[in-house]
Formats: structure tokens, C-alpha cells, sequence
């Protein structure tokens, strides 16, 4: 159920991602699921929504505090898959 939350999290500690960037490099994610995940991740304390005030509006997505703390954590977890379940192509 959280799959795409930890990759969105992944993308987002590279640095600020406006929503079709998002939509773009997370291969696969509907619009609808990514949209949802992304209130989540808000409502949860973990990214944060900055409106800027142009015309057309432009939106972006970055990690908080508390979502750059949790990172080091994902990134572990990323490490051991890529250990013991190796992609392959």
C-alpha cells in the first residue's frame, strides 16, 4: 500500500520536484495514486507543498525535517534489497 511513498521520498531528497517531474521519474504511478500519496505524505509531516505566485501557478513538493530524517532509514533499506534482490535486466 506505501510503495510509492518511499520512492516519491527517494526522488524528493534530491531536492524539490513540481508534480509532473514527480509523475515522470516514478515510472508507473497513475496520476490519481500520486496525487493521493503526495496528501498523504503532507498530512503526515514528511514533504511539504510550496505554491509560488506566478501565472500559471507553479507547485513543488520538498522533503521537511522530518522527511530528511527519515531518509538515512529508506536508504538502508534500499541498500539491503539491492543486496539480496538484485534486479535483473
Amino acid at each position: 500500500r506505501g510503495k510509492w511513498k518511499a520512492v516519491i521520498l527517494c526522488h524528493l531528497n534530491d531536492g524539490p520536484k513540481r508534480f509532473l517531474e514527480l509523475q515522470r521519474i516514478t515510472c508507473g504511478v497513475s496520476q490519481k495514486v500520486l496525487n493521493e500519496k503526495l496528501q498523504e505524505l503532507q498530512r503526515d509531516g514528511l514533504i511539504k507543498k510550496i505554491i509560488y505566485p506566478e501565472v500559471p501557478p507553479k507547485v513543488e513538493f520538498l522533503l521537511t525535517e522530518i522527511g530528511k530524517d527519515l531518509f538515512p532509514a529508506l536508504e538502508m533499506i534500499q541498500n539491503w534489497s539491492l543486496k539480496y534482490f538484485p534486479t535483473t535486466n
